[in-house]
C-alpha cells in the first residue's frame, strides 16, 4: 500500500510544475479577473482620456482620508495622488491580463500580491473595515473579506510567483523563441 502511495505521489509531484500554474491561472480568471477589471472600470474618468484622468471615486477608493480632508475636492490633491491612482487603475487592468495569458507571470503575480496587500490595508485603515468583514484566522467562519478571502487570493498568486505560468503561456512561447 505504501509503495502504491509513493508511486502515486511521485507522479503527482512530476506533474505539479505543469498543472498547478494552469489551474492557478484558470482559477484566477474564473474568480478574480472580472472582479479586478470591474473595480478598475469604476476608477476611469470620462471619455478616452479617462485612463489618464481618474474619476473622483477612484481617489475616494484609494485615498479616502485624504479626499475627506480635502472636503471631497480631489483637485486639492497633488501629483503623487494622481500618479498612485492612475498606476493603481492601470495595474488592475494589466496585471490580471498578464496573469491570464501568462505573460511576465511572476512579476504580475508579485504585483497582484502587493496590490492585494495595499488594497486590504486601505480597506482596514482608510475605510475602517473591521469586525466580521476583517475576520480572524483559525475560526469557524471562512468567509471574511480580508483575512479569509484575500489570503486565499495571495496563496493562489503565490503558486504563480514561485512556479511561473506553466507550459501553456506567453512566457513559455517567449522563452522558446529565444532558444
Amino acid at each position: 500500500m505504501i509503495a502504491i502511495y509513493d508511486r502515486f505521489s511521485r507522479g503527482l509531484s512530476r506533474l505539479a510544475p505543469s498543472v498547478l500554474p494552469l489551474i492557478a491561472r484558470l482559477g484566477f480568471a474564473g474568480v478574480l479577473l472580472v472582479y479586478f477589471w470591474n473595480s478598475a472600470r469604476t476608477k476611469l474618468g470620462d471619455g478616452l482620456a479617462g485612463i489618464f484622468m481618474p474619476s473622483d471615486g477612484a481617489y475616494i477608493q484609494i485615498f479616502p482620508r485624504a479626499v475627506e480632508a480635502a472636503g471631497y475636492d480631489v483637485s486639492q490633491l497633488g501629483a503623487l495622488h494622481w500618479l498612485v491612482v492612475t498606476a493603481g487603475t492601470w495595474a488592475e487592468f494589466l496585471l490580471p491580463l498578464c496573469i491570464v495569458i501568462g505573460l511576465f507571470t511572476r512579476f504580475a503575480a508579485l504585483g497582484m500580491i502587493v496590490f492585494i496587500i495595499v488594497q486590504s490595508l486601505t480597506d482596514i485603515f482608510g475605510h475602517g473595515v473591521g469586525g466580521s468583514d476583517l475576520g480572524r484566522w483559525f475560526d469557524a467562519a471562512p468567509d471574511a473579506l480580508i483575512l479569509d478571502q484575500r489570503s486565499l487570493w495571495v496563496a493562489l498568486l503565490s503558486v504563480l510567483l514561485f512556479l511561473g505560468a506553466g507550459p501553456l503561456s506567453a512566457d513559455r512561447a517567449l522563452s522558446a523563441g529565444r532558444s
